[in-house]
């Protein structure tokens, strides 16, 4: 850009328009721009919290309950423990946006109240834990690779049982959910 070119461009930021110079128009509009990116991310990641996944009590009396109680993603022998949105929300901006919108629809249906007693949740519950393990085969259980790698298995310290389905598993593509 010539001298010429770079005076003439920075006049035009620095003309008004009716009111205001499109220079503090433009800082202006960044300003906003970083407060609503700041607080569309603050509100996003309120959501990926298991507090906030527990918050309904359909998934606190029902799935939660049985999360504590009997999975090895809640107390094992290492003291790691996976939450609700390591496998439920993708890590990726754009699949996170896609889980986000589904959920939508689950939230639609607990303030419709579809899902809002025991029985009306355990007369949902194999349609939604199919719509979930559709949606991870779709993945290839990305959400379950974020912590289990095949690569970084020590088979020797594994069961004999886990040590075979895994290998196979692995030998033939297998996704966690396949098994």
């Amino acid at each position: 850009m010539s001298e010429k070119q770079n005076n003439g461009f920075l006049a035009l930021l620095r003309r008004p328009s009716s009111k205001y110079s499109v220079l503090t128009l433009l800082l202006v509009g960044v300003v906003f721009g970083v407060l609503f990116w700041g607080g569309f991310n603050t509100a996003l990641e309120a959501t990926n919290k298991e507090a906030f996944c527990i918050s309904c009590h359909e998934m606190r009396e029902n799935v939660y309950a049985e999360y504590k109680e009997n999975t090895i993603h809640y107390t094992n022998r290492t003291g790691v423990r996976a939450t609700c949105p390591d496998c439920h929300v993708p890590k990726e901006w754009g699949p996170k946006m896609l889980r986000k919108i589904q959920a939508s629809r689950e939230l639609y249906g607990k303030v419709m109240g579809t899902i809002d007693t025991p029985e009306k949740f355990a007369a949902e519950r194999l349609r939604l834990a199919q719509n979930e393990w559709n949606r991870m085969k779709a993945n290839n259980s990305q959400e379950c690779r974020n912590c289990h790698n095949y690569e970084y298995f020590d088979y020797s310290v594994q069961g004999r049982r886990s040590n075979k389905m895994h290998q196979t598993g692995f030998a033939a593509g297998q996704t966690c959910i396949d098994c």
